[in-house]
This record gives structure tokens, C-alpha cells and sequence, in this order.
């Protein structure tokens, strides 16, 4: 794994953020750097087009969605790549129209994401893309978007994965991280 040390190597630490005991990945210096940025998009489509798409039934991916708000930074360009469909995933009252919604748990409470009725169709194939995976609760409740409106979520896609909080487990699809961290 070759890009993931990469990349990993890009990434920067930032103990205590946002609070006191969280060591904090941030993520930026790759997009601020476009030869690290294009080697995790062309890494994260080929794992798509080598591994992903192979195995599901449809042999195609419909529809990317992206996650509010980082989801957002690489879902356009896959979904642009892969010739699909971006739909963005939002936090309660950001997006027009009628919306559906579901609520997750946050640390500290709960939140809700919202998807704009009808931007999947029932039976598309969809991958969900974020940059992190911690307690999974956030990526759970766009799968009950996805799985409301009819989609098949075929897997979730993150660049950092927090393998210690085991967020996998409460996803109804595969998942498929870049890097992974012990803490």
C-alpha cells in the first residue's frame, strides 16, 4: 500500500482538537498538495473499478454520496470519474425542497442528516464517500437515507479510518478505508 503510506505521511496531527485527549487528523495538506490530492482520488477509483464494482450485482455505481461537509470534497470528482451521479448528504435544514431525514448519535447528543427526496432512484447502486470513519453514526444514518429512498449501498468509502472505535460495525455495506489509525 504504497499511496496510503504516502499519504499518511502528508497528514498532520493536531493533539487535542477540539478537545482535550482527541488527536486530531487533519486531512488538508493533501488537497493543498495536487500530486498527493490525485493520488488519493485515482487510488480511491481504482479500489472502485478494481474491487467494488466487480462484485456487485449491477456492475456499475450509480450514485456517489457525499457526506456534509468533507464528503463533499472528494464525492464530485469520483462520481465525475466514474461517470455517476453526486448527491449530497446534509445537516437539517441546509438543503431546498422536500427532504428526508435521519437522526444519529454524536458524542455529545444526537444530529440529522437530510438527502433531498427522490435523488435516488430505487434499485441504483451507491457508494458513500467521507474522509473519516470514527463511531460509524454518521455514515449509518445516510445508509437509512439511501435505504428510504430505495438505493442499494454497495460500500462506504473514508480516507482515515479510526479502527480502535470500530465504526464498521454499524454499517449495513463493506467498508474501505485509505488509512487506518491505532488512535
Amino acid at each position: 500500500m504504497a499511496d496510503a503510506e504516502y499519504l499518511k505521511g502528508i497528514l498532520t496531527s493536531h493533539p487535542n482538537f477540539p478537545k482535550k485527549g482527541i488527536n486530531f487528523l487533519d486531512i488538508f495538506p493533501i488537497l493543498r498538495n495536487p500530486v498527493a490530492f490525485e493520488t488519493l482520488i485515482t487510488h480511491l477509483v481504482h479500489h472502485l473499478t478494481s474491487h467494488t464494482i466487480p462484485k456487485s450485482l449491477s456492475k456499475k455505481i450509480d450514485v456517489v454520496v457525499g457526506l456534509d461537509a468533507r464528503g463533499f470534497l472528494f464525492g464530485p470528482i469520483i462520481a465525475l470519474r466514474l461517470g455517476a451521479a453526486f448527491v449530497p448528504v446534509r445537516k437539517r435544514g441546509k438543503l431546498p425542497g422536500e427532504c428526508i431525514s435521519a437522526t444519529y448519535q454524536k458524542e455529545y447528543g444526537s444530529d440529522s442528516f437530510e438527502m433531498q427526496a427522490g435523488a435516488i432512484q430505487p434499485g441504483q447502486s451507491v457508494i458513500v464517500v467521507d474522509d473519516l470513519i470514527a463511531t460509524g453514526g454518521s455514515a449509518k444514518a445516510a445508509g437509512e437515507l439511501i435505504t428510504k429512498e430505495g438505493g442499494i449501498t454497495l460500500e462506504y468509502l473514508f480516507v482515515v479510518e479510526l479502527i480502535f472505535l470500530k465504526g464498521y460495525s454499524m454499517l449495513d455495506a463493506p467498508t474501505y478505508s485509505v488509512i487506518q489509525s491505532l488512535d
